[in-house]
């Protein structure tokens, strides 16, 4: 399989036209138990200047055993870098769209804190579609990428990111409940995890709203 290297150019084009990019996409979204997080990192010219990371993918595309060193990288070359989490609770309260815009929210508050200038910014926002401006103003122009998280270092790092927080989340919470066995499918689908449900119904940090029993198996 042909791995596609993540590059800056996109991010050269928006920092033509705005001081900072700042990189945003989720990670949990599809699973069925545990919190949905989004990460973000920052950007500017020293860090475009800096180049690549080596080893810097898409999480997806980064081997479990390599991605707590390459999120290290990543947390190294961003001049800043935050997650934005929603519970599960939350997600059944008021659906996963909104519950996509308030942690993305929530990592941008998170970056103002540590000094960030995001109303300067622009937010690079994997997807086709933009789910933080609906929920509230993010103070900065939202612009959406599909695949932005391949094809975009900024974009690449926030997934590393977000992705090995919300592992060792799910991992920490495996002792608790260990017939999911969410240390490995970290929430998702397995086969596994679908037999535990059956036999031991949900738990308080599965989606309840969701329709778990016909979710396909992702592991």
């Amino acid at each position: 399989m042909t791995v596609i290297e993540p590059t800056l150019v996109f991010e050269r084009e928006l920092l033509a036209r705005h001081p900072l990019v700042i990189a945003c996409d989720e990670v949990g979204r599809g699973a069925l138990a545990g919190p949905v997080a989004i990460g973000a990192a920052v950007l500017g010219e020293v860090e475009i200047e800096a180049g690549v990371p080596n080893g810097l993918r898409d999480s997806k595309l980064v081997a479990e055993r390599r991605r707590a060193d390459v999120r290290d990288r990543a947390r190294g070359w961003v001049s800043a870098s935050a997650i934005g989490w929603s519970s599960a609770a939350e997600i059944d309260e008021i659906g996963i769209m909104r519950a996509m815009g308030n942690a993305a929210l929530r990592a941008l508050a998170d970056l103002r804190g540590q000094g960030v200038e995001v109303d300067d910014a622009i937010v690079l926002l994997d997807g086709n579609h933009d789910y933080i401006t609906p929920t509230a103003d993010p103070g900065a122009p939202v612009i959406v990428r599909v695949k932005a998280d391949r094809d975009c270092a900024s974009a690449s790092a926030a997934s590393i990111i977000a992705k090995v927080a919300r592992d060792e989340v799910m991992t920490e919470l495996h002792p608790t409940h260990p017939a999911y066995e969410w240390h490995r499918n970290k929430g998702y689908a397995s086969e596994v995890h679908r037999a535990a449900i059956r036999a031991h119904g949900l738990s308080a940090h599965h989606r309840a709203s969701w329709a778990i029993a016909d979710a396909p198996t992702l592991w």
